[in-house]
């Protein structure tokens, strides 16, 4: 039997709806699975409260992994049109500001399944763990789009330094029909986002997921997933993971 993580894409942190159903979905430990909460930083610039944010943040710690979900265009616009220094800054910028607040975070996402090797190098020179990478193309995604595919966890030279990849390997949908079959890799990361919640059929739809995936495979959490691979995981150039 094989193992499995979850994550949550925290888009709306802010919305009050969207985070009394996370932190309950969270606190309950469905399948028994301790849920990432991958935050997406406040934007000033849109007028986010960060105080607000911060003890959101601090409260989500207790129920699990909490990591860094960068939106790189703004809050309801996650993946930039074209690539720049300005989203590996902004990733920078970010991260300084939530550890100048206490917040040490180990594990990042990019909005929109954006990477670039600036991007990766800032996250390399954090220290983070990175879950942008996916073992397939996102639908929404068209087929030239820029973006990291792997299958297994994998450490990813970039410049001097290297980077931890957990890949996502599952949508809440992906999962379902999977777990269903019992087509099942060694390694399952299912993610979904903070808004799927507001969906009381998809909310239903995860909680069943996770469950039934419990019983086919060993729930962990992404903490101790990168805690427990990083050892073993192979060394590959940043180029071989970027997708076409």
């Amino acid at each position: 039997m094989g193992y499995a993580v979850v994550s949550c894409h925290v888009e709306q942190p802010l919305d009050d709806r969207c985070w009394s159903l996370l932190s309950a979905l969270r606190a309950r430990c469905p399948g028994g699975f301790r849920i990432a909460a991958l935050l997406r930083p406040p934007h000033a610039e849109a007028g986010e409260d960060g105080e607000r944010w911060l003890v959101r943040a601090r409260t989500a710690a207790e129920h699990g992994p909490v990591g860094h979900h960068t939106h790189f265009v703004g809050p309801r616009h996650a993946r930039p049109a074209e690539p720049g220094p300005q989203h590996a800054e902004r990733v920078r910028r970010e991260a300084e500001w939530l550890r100048s607040r206490g917040l040490e975070l180990r594990l990042f996402c990019g909005g929109g399944w954006y990477m670039d090797e600036d991007v990766a190098r800032v996250l390399a020179e954090l220290g983070y763990a990175d879950c942008t990478a996916t073992s397939f193309r996102p639908g929404y995604l068209g087929p030239d789009a820029p973006r990291l595919e792997l299958a297994d966890p994998a450490w990813l030279l970039v410049g001097g330094d290297r980077l931890l990849a957990l890949p996502s390997t599952h949508s809440l949908g992906m999962a379902a029909r999977a777990t269903l079959a019992g087509a099942l890799p060694e390694l399952v990361h299912v993610y979904f986002h903070d808004t799927d919640l507001l969906n009381p059929l998809r909310r239903l739809a995860l909680a069943v997921t996770l469950r039934a995936l419990s019983l086919r495979a060993t729930p962990t959490d992404l903490d101790q997933l990168a805690a427990e691979v990083a050892a073993a995981a192979p060394e590959i150039p940043f180029s071989a993971a970027c997708a076409p």
